[in-house]
């Protein structure tokens, strides 16, 4: 029989002591640091196959020290020899990954701890197996080395989380089994969903309540009962994953609802377009989306593409946006100029002066702006035809307060504003 915390813990105290007492000193080190020992059953490593374990959890739960000890199994069974630690910044990474009190430090045991080094961000293990620390600020850094193991701390917190975790999927290429394991508080994103619901995920839930015996018992008594029942409370402790933001115009269910797999034969094309007000790595998205209405005059539209991108040059978007433009063979581009005026469709003749180019003035506000647009979802007019995650994590969570700028969902409102809410200029042929 394996005897377990909480099984000592149900004995009588005669029992208990006689457990305690019966144990030498050397079992009581090693059993000190016996993962299967203390873990509840919801810790430990799922016994079917799985590529990638998903932890999601609330605060408190115990998901760092979870990770970490997955990995330091993984290690001293001699499985893992190059892993990457991933938080959302290195400070993350460092101070809870590796230097918390669940780190890897904390919980490995004197005669097997790894040696940390800060300036290579490396941990080094006796038996020559190494770990490395990434921060999701800095994806590219990722893109060359490789690994036969990963944990994923916070994933919803990363602030480049589609990238980073792209690069670290074509990095997980040594050894027989490389596995990844993720600890997240759940959020209502794309990137989670999409690992959800891939072959090979297993999916682990807990609450903050599983593990109230280790907590403080002023966390109960403060943020529980101030939290408990709220919308954040059950995203932060009860690991709800919730849909959708209260005040904000769409819904992931009505997305949902009026998604098609591919759009009908379409009469009218049209590109929108919201340029950043800078250039460089730092700024702001530019959206570029276009959607396109049905020919049969149903009044139908569908978004048809999302080539939103970050860190373009002027010319840059300009270039992107005219390629979507022939691609499609669109009938216009719908592009705002509050920021850089005339010279803005400018750019787009530099590229190619034969697109016909539609310049808007924003003389209200965005969320004034996609009400109009947000309706025309509610009465099931328009479709997304695929799927496009970016964009519509930004308009299930925009609502007009302290949010960064949905530049993509811009895009969209520019886009459908003009195929449905003003007076059309007549479709070019277009040779199919």
């Amino acid at each position: 029989m394996h005897y377990s915390a909480n099984f000592v813990r149900s004995l009588g105290p005669a029992k208990k002591a006689e457990f305690i007492e019966g144990l030498t000193d050397r079992e009581a080190a090693v059993l000190l640091y016996d993962w299967a020992f203390w873990a509840r059953a919801n810790q430990l490593a799922p016994t079917t196959d799985w590529r990638r374990w998903l932890i999601l959890a609330g605060r408190g739960f115990g998901k760092t020290r979870t990770g970490a000890e997955w990995l330091r199994g993984e290690v001293e069974a001699g499985r893992v020899s190059r892993a990457a630690l991933i938080g959302p910044t290195l400070h993350d990474a460092r101070a809870v990954m590796v230097e918390g009190e669940s780190g890897l430090l904390a919980i490995s045991p004197p005669w097997n701890r790894p040696h940390y080094e800060p300036s290579k961000k490396r941990l080094s293990w006796p038996n020559g197996a190494c770990a490395y620390l990434y921060s999701a600020e800095e994806p590219e850094r990722l893109r060359g080395p490789q690994h036969d193991a990963a944990w994923c701390d916070e994933l919803c917190a990363w602030r480049e989380g589609e990238a980073t975790w792209d690069n670290l999927q074509f990095g997980l290429r040594l050894g027989a089994d490389p596995r990844v394991v993720i600890t997240t508080t759940p959020k209502p994103q794309a990137l989670l969903k999409a690992i959800m619901m891939a072959e090979g995920t297993h999916v682990t839930k807990g609450s903050t309540y599983d593990n109230m015996a280790n907590l403080a018992p002023a966390f109960a008594d403060e943020v529980i009962s101030r939290y408990d029942g709220t919308r954040l409370g059950r995203q932060e402790l009860l690991a709800e994953i919730l849909e959708d933001v209260p005040g904000a115009l769409w819904s992931r269910t009505l997305i949902e609802e009026t998604r098609v797999r591919r759009a009908p034969e379409l009469g009218r094309i049209v590109i929108g377009v919201d340029p950043p007000m800078s250039a460089g790595a730092d700024a702001d998205e530019c959206g570029i989306v276009a959607a396109g209405l049905a020919s049969d005059h149903s009044g139908h539209a569908y978004v048809v593409a999302d080539e939103s991108a970050r860190g373009l040059s002027p010319l840059g978007w300009a270039r992107r946006a005219v390629t979507l433009y022939h691609r499609l063979q669109a009938d216009r581009i719908v592009v705002e100029v509050n920021q850089g005026g005339a010279l803005v469709p400018g750019l787009i003749a530099q590229v190619d002066e034969s697109v016909a180019v539609t310049a808007v003035h924003a003389s209200r506000g965005k969320h004034a702006r996609a009400e109009p647009v947000a309706a025309l979802y509610e009465r099931g007019l328009v479709h997304h035809a695929g799927a496009y995650p970016a964009l519509e994590d930004q308009m299930a969570t925009y609502t007009g307060e302290g949010a960064a700028s949905p530049d993509r969902m811009d895009a969209l409102v520019w886009a459908l504003t003009n195929l449905m809410l003003t007076r059309a200029t007549p479709p070019r042929i277009r040779t199919l």
